[in-house]
């Protein structure tokens, strides 16, 4: 492993019991980012810096480190991902980035995913919320308060894949139809062939933290969103293994949407039958064959067990687990955004829902996101959007996306006065209409300022 060069003044955060153990002056890596990255990160570094001292009166000081990656990394080292960049975030446990570009050609297909790979970050989290004052598509922007949680290294992004016409496609498929009987590949002289993994552990480790998180936080739901109605074996494995997980491990605290509609209904009517409860929650109960009506009078009695419990309305104060499919979520968080809460999904379907509720409440321009494992701590914080570099070095573009990532990274260290700081310094510079271009552009009576300045409006708000 490369070796270290660590600033001077500043401490290590270290592992202590599972949790992490901050110290006054943590060494923080960061990689500013490539195209509008250091326009960016000037600005949000100025808004982290005044919030801690802020906060802190001047006791705590963060020590940031620059680690390389990207254009710059390239450019000064030959190297997209130089060594001691995945060194410095695997050993300071925590660090943030701004926007990468993803080298064309061979080599790593995306910087930002072999860096989730490399260090095991399991989780992407993405929480999309509305700041008042923020222009928007949608009518009711203010009803989405959302936390995504997406499972961030298997699925089709562990790109394993083979281009159609090469040899090593032909020998997938050969395999897959000679050796496995496939026959459903329509056109198997020139498809291309990708794999997607999922795994129970994959599975399990995700929905767990998108519970602990809900729990710890006091939200109402968690929905697991997947397309099991068509890829049964991958997406409806990850919905069965995530309620198979709530109910074993969180069994007190959580109750399914389901048995909720067989404890209400007994409720509603205490002398139901478990035979009319099952065709209260089932419609189509009395077409079934005897083994699908079995299972379901099986559901039945199975919530019923938890009456003592989770009965006479007990439930109603726990957390509900509950699914959607993934293509009636997209719909529904446009529809009926206060139904969903924390979401626990796959890698795609987490990809595709982050960037449409990023839109609903103002764009991918202020959306944050963290990368994080929650049982060794790392986490590298993150800009969701893109480098868009014919804006470089002109001072102008919304720095909002790394603020808020760092307001999520402070709140991961533990230090929720400073993060509380940033949230109100924004909220305060949007209320006043000081935005940059992209807000100025929609907004009525704003003034128009440069990323730096945005920055310290957001300074003097707080």
């Amino acid at each position: 492993m490369a070796q270290l060069k660590l600033p001077a003044g500043g401490e290590r955060i270290g592992l202590r019991a599972g949790k992490l153990d901050v110290p006054n002056h943590p060494i923080l890596p960061f990689i500013e980012g490539d195209g509008t990255g250091p326009d960016i990160w000037r600005a949000s570094q100025a808004v982290f810096d005044a919030a801690v001292q802020k906060a802190s009166g001047g006791k705590r000081r963060i020590v940031w480190m620059e680690v390389l990656a990207g254009e710059k990394a390239f450019n000064q080292t030959g190297n997209w991902l130089p060594d001691e960049t995945v060194a410095a975030f695997k050993e300071l446990i925590v660090g943030i980035k701004g926007p990468l570009t993803t080298p064309i050609g061979g080599g790593i297909r995306s910087l930002n995913v072999a860096l989730r790979q490399l260090l095991d970050l399991y989780v992407c989290l993405r929480p999309v919320r509305y700041f008042t004052g923020v222009p928007s598509p949608v009518l009711r922007p203010e009803a989405v308060d959302m936390v995504i949680f997406r499972e961030n290294t298997e699925d089709i992004y562990a790109g394993i894949e083979w281009q159609s016409e090469t040899d090593d496609a032909r020998k997938i498929i050969t395999f897959l139809q000679k050796e496995m009987g496939v026959k459903k590949i329509r056109f198997p002289e020139t498809s291309a062939i990708g794999i997607k993994p999922v795994s129970r552990e994959g599975s399990e480790r995700l929905v767990r933290a998108a519970i602990e998180y809900a729990l710890r936080h006091q939200r109402r739901s968690v929905t697991l969103v997947h397309k099991g109605n068509i890829m049964k074996f991958t997406e409806g494995a990850f919905r069965d293994w995530g309620y198979a997980l709530a109910t074993r491990e969180y069994r007190q605290q959580v109750i399914t949407e389901r048995e909720s509609w067989i404890l209400g209904n007994k409720e509603a009517k205490s002398g139901i039958s478990i035979e009319d409860n099952a065709r209260a929650i089932d419609p189509g109960y009395d077409l079934m064959t005897p083994d699908q009506q079995k299972t379901v009078r099986a559901d039945v009695e199975a919530a019923l067990t938890l009456w003592p419990t989770h009965g006479s309305g007990q439930w109603k104060k726990k957390l509900m687990i509950r699914d959607a499919i993934a293509d009636i979520t997209l719909q529904q968080i446009l529809t009926r955004p206060r139904e969903f809460d924390v979401i626990a999904t796959l890698n795609l379907n987490g990809d595709y829902l982050s960037d449409a509720l990023a839109a609903q409440v103002g764009g991918i321009g202020i959306a944050p996101g963290g990368n994080i494992n929650y049982v060794s701590g790392h986490a590298i914080f993150e800009a969701t959007h893109g480098t868009a570099p014919k804006y470089a070095n002109l001072d102008q573009v919304n720095p909002g996306s790394v603020i808020l990532s760092g307001e999520m990274m402070f709140r991961h260290l533990g230090w929720d006065d400073v993060a509380d700081l940033i949230i109100k310094g924004v909220e305060g510079a949007i209320a006043a209409k000081t935005v940059t271009y992209d807000f100025h552009r929609l907004m009525e009576g704003a003034t128009k300022v440069k990323c730096s300045e945005f920055g310290q409006a957001i300074i003097k708000h707080m």
